[in-house]
């Protein structure tokens, strides 16, 4: 004798258990948001070397982490290039993250963008929302920019001190995590000779210093 309806109840329940399945079995996904230094430019063979790269080895399988850095985007939604307008910006999203690494801030202290810092925090503030008001609820985390050892391309360490004060206090209210890595990664040896990047074993230093705050 069929039952009415006990095939669709079979498939349903078989459906929700392989959902079910699939999500024990998925990974924590995280979206490492930036400019050029996420992206890895000036780092050596930099799909292996970039710090999401090298963050991705250091957490292992249980994690899949994603690199979605534009070089020369800005914070400041009224930059010259604004990550807020990029399709990295739109593809972070659709990822899902559970973790998401913002580490925007350095290009922002181009004159042509600083002329805006009024907004910086606004700015800032609404990037970190967006992120936390996502469907999988990712924690969030703020990274101070780097230390620029040299001024070049506009850059400025003045610049990037200035903003750091705005970001701790938006990490702070919005209860997203701070990641310091101004003071991790300053010395000389861990950058390019533009001064501004950081080379291999400064993109390692930065995925050691973000490993250990996602730890």
């Amino acid at each position: 004798m069929r039952i009415p309806g006990l095939r669709s109840l079979a498939w349903a329940f078989l459906l929700l258990s392989g959902a079910a399945a699939t999500q024990e079995a998925g990974k924590i996904r995280v979206a490492c948001v930036g400019d050029s230094i996420t992206y890895g430019a000036c780092v050596p063979d930099r799909t292996s070397n970039c710090y999401p790269a090298v963050l991705g080895k250091l957490l292992g399988e249980k994690y899949e982490v994603r690199n979605f850095g534009v070089s020369g985007s800005t914070l400041l939604r009224r930059g010259d290039k604004p990550y807020w307008k990029e399709k990295a910006f739109t593809e972070a999203t659709d990822f899902a993250p559970r973790i998401v690494v913002i580490k925007l801030g350095t290009n922002d202290t181009k004159p042509q963008n600083w002329k805006h810092k009024a907004e910086f925090e606004a700015d800032a503030r609404a990037m970190v929302r967006h992120f936390k008001e996502l469907a999988s609820k990712p924690k969030v985390f703020m990274a101070l920019p780097v230390t620029v050892v040299k001024p070049n391309f506009g850059i400025n360490e003045e610049g990037v001190r200035e903003g750091i004060p705005v970001l701790m206090k938006v990490a702070k209210e919005e209860g997203a995590g701070l990641i310091d890595l101004h003071t991790a990664v300053s010395a000389p040896a861990l950058f390019d000779k533009d001064g501004v990047h950081p080379n291999a074993e400064g993109a390692r230093k930065i995925a050691e210093t973000v490993r250990a705050a996602l730890k």
